[in-house]
């Protein structure tokens, strides 16, 4: 749907929403975060990446509702990384997380 398209009531809502969960938008990049420096120190136990994983896939599912179609490519990136068994590339990791927090003007 085209920003134009939506009605201002819409948009002052979903505005209103952002704000509400920002918090929790922010809660979850910075566990991303912090799974990508663990990942460069080679200590991402597996317990860690599948919360990373969760976290990620929480971010896909719900930032393309308030506008950040790219925000959720980003995290889908990142849920498809942690997801597997392969060794992470953890500087990849790393600058998805960054693009992710800039994305979002975090």
């Amino acid at each position: 749907m085209h920003e134009e398209a939506v009605p201002e009531a819409t948009r002052k809502m979903l505005a209103t929403l952002w704000e509400r969960n920002l918090p929790v938008v922010k809660a979850r990049v910075e566990e991303l975060h912090k799974a990508a420096a663990t990942a460069a120190s080679g200590a991402l136990s597996p317990e860690d990446r599948s919360s990373a994983e969760g976290t990620a896939h929480k971010l896909a599912g719900s930032l393309g509702m308030f506008g950040y179609k790219h925000g959720t490519e980003i995290a889908r990136e990142l849920e498809q990384m942690l997801e597997g068994l392969e060794v992470l590339d953890a500087n990849r990791l790393s600058v998805l997380t960054q693009e992710l927090r800039a994305e979002l003007k975090l």
